[in-house]
C-alpha cells in the first residue's frame, strides 16, 4: 500500500530551506500535479507549524492584501485570521493558489526585501502566475521551481525499485545487468499508460486496474475542460478546446509538425496562436521548436513558428486519445501507438522534467529528421527515438556528420551499448541522460 508518493522535488525544497540567501519560493506547475500536497508535507516534516492560506477557498483573505503590502502587517493579520503563531524560521508561510490573489503575488517582493527571515512558499498553476493585469511580478525577488508529473524515475522509486532508480539517476546505465531489462521494460509499459499524474499513479500502485486508472485520468481531463471555461478569455475557449482535442491527431501524423489545418481546415497561425499560448501557460502542453541547424547558440537557429506539440503527461494524452487499456497487455504495441509518437511523447516529457529545453531538426528536403536535440555549454547532442529494437539510424548519422557533432544519443527498446559516435540508451534510462553524459563526456562535465 502506497500511502504517500516520494517526489524528487522534496530535496529541492530542503536545499531552498537551508540557503542563507533564500528568497520567497514560487512553485509552479499544472493543476493536479501535487503542488499543495508536497508543500504541506514539506511543512509538516521540516517546520514546527504551517500557516496556510488557500486563495481559491479563502476569498475574504484577499482583502488583507489591499492597500499597504508591509509584510509585518500582513503576517499579523494572517496570524489573527488563522490562529497560527508565527516564529521566523520555524513557521512555514504557505500561500496556495496565489494566482487567485495578484496582490499577494506582488507582496512577495516585499517579503524578500523587508522580511527575509520569514520562510515563504507560494504555489500557483502556470495560468496567470506570470501575467496578470493587476499584478506586478516580483522579478528577481523570488526563487522558482516547477513541479511536473512524476517521471519514470519517480515511478520506479514508488513502485519499490529504488536501487534501479538510483543507478539510472546516477547515469550508471552500464552497471544495470541485462537480467533486469525485462522488468524495466514491463514497468515502462505500465508507465506509458498510467503516466505521472499523482492521483493516477497512486491508484495504480495501490491495485486499481487499468480501467479505473483511465477513469481518474478522464476526471482530470474534465477538470481541465472546466478550467478552460472558467479561466480563459471567452473568445478563446472554443479554439483552446479545438487545439487541445486535436493533439492526438497531430501526433498520429507521420510528420509530427503541428499543422493548423488539422485543427480546422483552412486555419492559419494567427487563428490559433493565442490559444496555443494559453495552453502552454496553463501547463498542459510542451512546444518543441524546430532548429534550422544543430549549431550553437541553438536559440539563434530556432524557428518558433514551426514546432511539434506534446502533452504535459503521457497518461492524459492516452486518455485524450481514448487509447484502450488493453494495449498494455499487447507485447510492445503501446510503444508503436500513433506511429511511435507515444514513445516520442514519453522522451519529451522526461527531458522537460529534467530541465532540458529540447528542439528538433528536419532537413529542408525532408529526407532526414532528428527527434530531439539538447544543448549545454556549447555542446549539442542529437537524440533519435526508436519505438522498437531496430538500431538503424540513418538520419542520426547524417546529422552527426553534417554538423560535426561530438556524440549522438539513440533511445530505443534495445539494450545499452556505446559505439564510437553514438550511445544507445534503453528508453527506461532516459532520466539518467544528464548524469550519463556528465560521467562519460568531459565537455558536459565542465558545463556545471
Amino acid at each position: 500500500m502506497v500511502e504517500k508518493l516520494q517526489r524528487t522535488l522534496m530535496s529541492d525544497l530542503e536545499t531552498w530551506q537551508q540557503q542563507p540567501n533564500r528568497k520567497p519560493l514560487l512553485l509552479r506547475g499544472a493543476r493536479q500535479t501535487g503542488k499543495t500536497w508536497i508543500v504541506s508535507e514539506f511543512g509538516r516534516q521540516a517546520y514546527s507549524n504551517v500557516l496556510r492560506i488557500d486563495f481559491m477557498r479563502d476569498i475574504e483573505v484577499r482583502s488583507l492584501f489591499e492597500g499597504n503590502l508591509n509584510p509585518n502587517t500582513i503576517l499579523s493579520n494572517l496570524s489573527l485570521y488563522t490562529g497560527v503563531n508565527i516564529t521566523p524560521g520555524k513557521t512555514l508561510i504557505f500561500f496556495d493558489e496565489i494566482q487567485e490573489c495578484p496582490r499577494a503575488l506582488t507582496a512577495l517582493k516585499y517579503f524578500c526585501e523587508e522580511a527575509p527571515e520569514q520562510h515563504v512558499i507560494a504555489t500557483g498553476s502556470y495560468m496567470g502566475v506570470s501575467k496578470h493585469p493587476d499584478a506586478s511580478f516580483p522579478v528577481g525577488k523570488v526563487n522558482m521551481l516547477t513541479l511536473h508529473p512524476l517521471t519514470f524515475l519517480e515511478y520506479l522509486e514508488n513502485a519499490g525499485q529504488p536501487q534501479l532508480a538510483n543507478l539510472i539517476r546516477n547515469g550508471e546505465i552500464e552497471q544495470i545487468n541485462s537480467l533486469f531489462n525485462d522488468r524495466l521494460h514491463n514497468m515502462l509499459k505500465q508507465y506509458l499508460f498510467v503516466g505521472g499524474m499523482p492521483a493516477a499513479v497512486a491508484a495504480h500502485l495501490n491495485g486499481s486496474n487499468a480501467a479505473e486508472v483511465r477513469n481518474i485520468q478522464r476526471e482530470i481531463l474534465d477538470a481541465y475542460d472546466l478550467d478552460f471555461s472558467k479561466h480563459a478569455p471567452a473568445r478563446l475557449v472554443d479554439r483552446i478546446r479545438m487545439v487541445w482535442h486535436t493533439l492526438p491527431a497531430q501526433l498520429s501524423k507521420e510528420n509530427r509538425k503541428f499543422v493548423y489545418g488539422v485543427v480546422r481546415p483552412g486555419a492559419r497561425a494567427r487563428d490559433f496562436e493565442e490559444s496555443i499560448m494559453w495552453l502552454r501557460d496553463y501547463g498542459v502542453i510542451h512546444q518543441v521548436y524546430c532548429a534550422s541547424a544543430l549549431r550553437e547558440p541553438l536559440t539563434s537557429y530556432t524557428d518558433t513558428s514551426t514546432f511539434k506539440m506534446f502533452a504535459s503527461d503521457i497518461g492524459l494524452l492516452g486518455a485524450l486519445a481514448n487509447l484502450e487499456p488493453s494495449v498494455i497487455t499487447q507485447q510492445n504495441q503501446i510503444f508503436t501507438e500513433f506511429k511511435g509518437a507515444l514513445t516520442e511523447q514519453y522522451v519529451c516529457q522526461q527531458l522537460v522534467a529534467d530541465a532540458f529545453e529540447p528542439t528538433y531538426w528536419a532537413n529542408p528536403n525532408g529526407r532526414a529528421e532528428i527527434d530531439f536535440s539538447i544543448s549545454n555549454n556549447g555542446v549539442i547532442y542529437p537524440i533519435e527515438v526508436k519505438a522498437e529494437q531496430n538500431l538503424h539510424a540513418k538520419s542520426l548519422k547524417y546529422a552527426y556528420d553534417h554538423f560535426e557533432l561530438v556524440h549522438a544519443i539513440r533511445a530505443s527498446l534495445a539494450g545499452y551499448r556505446d559505439e564510437s559516435w553514438v550511445a544507445n540508451l534503453p528508453l527506461w534510462a532516459i532520466n539518467g541522460l544528464r548524469s550519463y553524459l556528465r560521467r562519460h563526456y568531459s565537455d558536459w562535465a565542465h558545463a556545471e
